[in-house]
């Protein structure tokens, strides 16, 4: 905009021509008389002098300037105003100091320095030769200066379909009803945040609820797990918080992950850019609920020190950060949260002071290897949903490249055999090659490049050796056996991966994971207590049981359930919080799962 639409204006401007003929508007103040002679009066006390009459009360507005006259002060005849009205856009760009009565209301002197230039304008894109023109023009004829630091150029609101809103069409949104129906907080985050503010922006119901589902309600979710686990272990943000660089390694990243969101936000409002600010804040939210809290819930059931207070501490600093953007969702946040678990606690969201980076305390390696982690866990989904294995069946250990596993510590390799449920992790080069590849010509591409000649070097990569042109093809190129050698790359062929027999291997963006699908007996017996403890959490929560409530399960089955059961009880006991597991024959009223093949009864402990 800058300088495109609004410098190839300023390029080709024009002679601004003020006056318009309109009957509302700013009276051009000249008074001209028969002969030509033209007046410019500057305020009512020289109208006054020019009249020989006070004209201090006088409207200054059509029709009643229009009745002044005076007599021509260089050949006596007499002056009449001229009947133009001048621009509005005049008005507008007059705004900075016609607002204080600048230069001769009281205190407009003092107004108007303070205020003067504005740091931060914004209106839409039809403004660029309107407002943003007349403010600048205005300004720079008057002071030389331009009134404004920053501006940002907004783009149209536009319906979900893409075409302009329109009361022709009828598809306009009425904004009081929209916050209705999602909430004011939804709607300015949509604005703000949700896209660039320069752009067009689509916006209908649909939009703002996948904003309310994807970050809002994440957040709220997220706060409420954190309020649930607080009161359920009795913990409350009081004394001394553990030093971070004896927390596990989770809470260290979130403490690494929390500075760097503020520092990010911070830099990003300071220069106005909601939307860089919204995204910042967005991915945070998302790595918060699904990575931390899901991989740290068993600390929170235990109701470890170190987890309750890292996760209070950071959704304290990220409440501070969304307050401009979701002034109601966070106060209420604030006030539930935060001033009703601690005194000391400002009174309000908005009365607490900014977040203030903390550089020791960014890891920045740490960071790395753990986006390394979360790639790898992505990539070992990826493996058990093509191998189709359910999460709930522990398979003995997963390959990951060698380079990778040497980032890797003890800690970082835990959570991926928790978060992959496997055993263990384990290098490639201590596996051997576990994928067979096939190559063919990519004849679209090779077309390009040998014409006609184009099946023979199709049939001569077809003959190659396909694992020796996989490897040549990673550096780049690869020779092959057609007229005395021809270089290809990569683009050349298309290579077809195929897993070797009880492994499941996906390949993306350079990183390779590598699932063992062997089953012993022990690892099916193992996912089979792992489905009893689902098949117990899913009755506790249909009974209406609190997350802290403890309860006896008695059970009957046969075969490898029972034998599962017997096997991993105190596993399974611990899971749902029972304090007795009875294997016992079923009684007619007893719950029964007929995939599991078991029956059982489930109590609360009173």
């Amino acid at each position: 905009m800058k300088w495109g639409r609004y410098g190839d204006w300023l390029n080709g401007n024009v002679d601004w021509a003020l006056s318009r003929t309109r009957y509302w508007g700013t009276p051009l103040p000249i008074w001209r008389c028969s002969a030509g002679h033209q007046v410019c009066v500057g305020s009512l006390a020289e109208l006054g002098e020019l009249t020989g009459d006070d004209q201090t009360a006088l409207d200054p507005h059509r029709p009643f300037v229009d009745d002044v006259t005076f007599t021509c002060p260089e050949c006596g005849e007499l002056s009449t105003r001229v009947p133009e009205v001048i621009d509005a856009w005049f008005d507008s760009g007059s705004m900075p100091f016609a607002q204080w009565g600048y230069p001769w209301a009281e205190g407009s002197e003092a107004e108007f320095d303070q205020a003067f230039p504005a740091d931060f304008i914004c209106e839409a894109i039809d403004q660029t030769r309107g407002w943003f023109y007349s403010l600048m023009a205005v300004a720079t004829l008057a002071f030389d200066r331009n009134s404004y630091r920053n501006v940002l150029c907004l783009g149209h609101i536009l319906a979900e379909d893409g075409r302009k809103m329109s009361k022709h069409l009828g598809n306009i949104l009425e904004p009081i009803a929209l916050m209705d129906a999602h909430g004011a907080d939804a709607v300015r985050w949509f604005m703000a945040a949700g896209g660039s503010p320069w752009s067009a922006r689509r916006v209908g119901h649909t939009t703002i609820q996948e904003t309310v589902r994807k970050t809002l309600l994440t957040y709220w979710n997220t706060v409420a797990f954190h309020a649930l686990y607080a009161r359920t272990n009795g913990w409350a943000p009081l004394g001394q918080a553990p030093a971070v660089a004896e927390r596990p390694v989770l809470d260290r990243w979130l403490v690494s992950r929390t500075n760097e969101l503020i520092k990010t936000v911070t830099e990003a409002l300071e220069n106005f850019d909601t939307q860089r600010a919204g995204s910042a804040l967005a991915e945070f939210v998302d790595q918060l609920s699904n990575w931390y809290v899901r991989r740290s819930r068993r600390r929170f059931w235990d109701g470890q020190d170190s987890a309750l207070w890292t996760l209070h501490e950071s959704l304290d600093a990220l409440t501070r950060l969304m307050a401009p953007m979701t002034p109601f969702v966070t106060e209420r946040v604030w006030q539930d949260l935060f001033v009703a678990s601690d005194p000391r606690a400002p009174e309000s969201v908005h009365l607490a002071s900014w977040p203030v980076v903390e550089e020791s305390l960014i890891d920045a390696e740490l960071g790395s290897a753990m986006e390394l982690t979360r790639r790898l866990v992505e990539l070992g989904r990826s493996a058990r949903a093509e191998a189709k294995v359910r999460t709930r069946q522990p398979l003995s250990r997963a390959l990951v490249p060698s380079a990778a596993f040497a980032r890797l510590t003890d800690e970082l390799k835990a959570e991926i055999a928790a978060e992959l449920n496997i055993e263990r992790v384990e290098s490639f080069a201590a596996a051997g090659d576990l994928v067979d590849y096939s190559a063919k010509g990519n004849f679209r591409n090779l077309g390009k490049r040998f014409g006609k000649q184009t099946p023979q070097v199709a049939a001569a990569i077809a003959a190659a050796n396909a694992d020796d042109l996989v490897a040549a093809l990673a550096t780049g190129r690869a020779i092959v056996d057609f007229d005395g050698g021809t270089a290809i790359g990569p683009d050349d062929v298309i290579v077809s991966e195929r897993p070797r027999e009880g492994w499941s291997v996906i390949n993306e963006q350079g990183e390779t994971v590598a699932l063992d699908l062997e089953l012993t007996p022990e690892l099916i017996r193992a996912g089979l207590a792992r489905e009893v403890v689902r098949l117990l959490q899913e009755t506790r929560k249909a009974s209406g049981f609190e997350v802290s409530d403890r309860i006896t399960v008695r059970w009957a089955a046969e075969g490898e359930v029972a034998e599962a059961l017997r096997t991993h009880a105190d596993l399974v006991a611990s899971e749902v919080l029972a304090v007795e597991m009875t294997e016992a024959p079923a009684a007619p009223d007893w719950r029964r799962d007929p995939d599991l093949e078991l029956s059982f009864d489930v109590q609360r402990v009173s």
